[in-house]
């Protein structure tokens, strides 16, 4: 009995969320249909915010007869509706990409992904693998030395030592040992990679 009444719930549950759904998947458009981003309405936003000034001079003229006034209401919408015309062009200003490009650009160097920062910093990262695991060294043209993630191969286990400016990652197991050396050297970053026992 107790499944019945959950089966009962459930298919109740199922219809309703259907039936509360279904205007929302009907009005749904295909990619393809979407608009262009460049004909949305965005500048009349923009618009409305100029167009309030110059009705304000404009409602102290025609307030003094009060039947004008709920005329006069009609004909300041329409003034307002030929200045958003005019001002697509500041909507064109408003609209800029450049938050877009201000990310940081990225280039390859010697097998480092190298990222720019606004503060003029270069910013290396770079995955290493050995037999004994993989590695991702992080480093800065400043000197500076991290590692993002370490993850030993079966049967090694990974240990970090060293400090901000000189890192090393050991890769150990039972029979072999792995060790990749990181440190900012002559103006580049530097990792070496060791075996150690084999």
């Amino acid at each position: 009995m107790p499944i019945a009444g959950w089966c009962v719930a459930t298919a109740t549950s199922i219809v309703l969320s259907s039936f509360a759904l279904s205007p929302v998947l009907n009005a749904a458009r295909a990619d393809d249909e979407l608009p262009d981003l460049d004909q949305l309405p965005a500048a009349e936003v923009a618009v409305t915010t100029t167009s309030p000034p110059a009705p304000a001079p404009a409602a102290p003229e025609h307030p003094a007869p009060s039947a004008s006034s709920s005329t006069s209401e009609p004909s300041r919408a329409v003034p307002s509706k030929t200045r958003r015309k005019p001002s697509s062009k500041p909507a064109a200003t408003t609209a800029p990409a450049p938050p877009a490009t201000t990310r940081p650009s990225t280039t390859t160097e010697n097998g480092w992904t190298v990222t720019m920062g606004d503060d003029g910093v270069k910013t290396y990262v770079r995955s290493f693998r050995c037999d004994g695991g993989q590695a991702v060294i992080k480093m800065t043209s400043a000197g500076t030395v991290a590692l993002v993630t370490a993850t030993p191969a079966d049967g090694y286990t990974v240990q970090k030592t060293g400090s901000d400016t000189n890192l090393a990652i050991y890769f150990t197991s039972t029979a072999r040992s792995f060790v990749l050396h990181a440190q900012w050297w002559n103006g580049a970053p530097l990792v070496e990679i060791s075996e150690v026992g084999g």
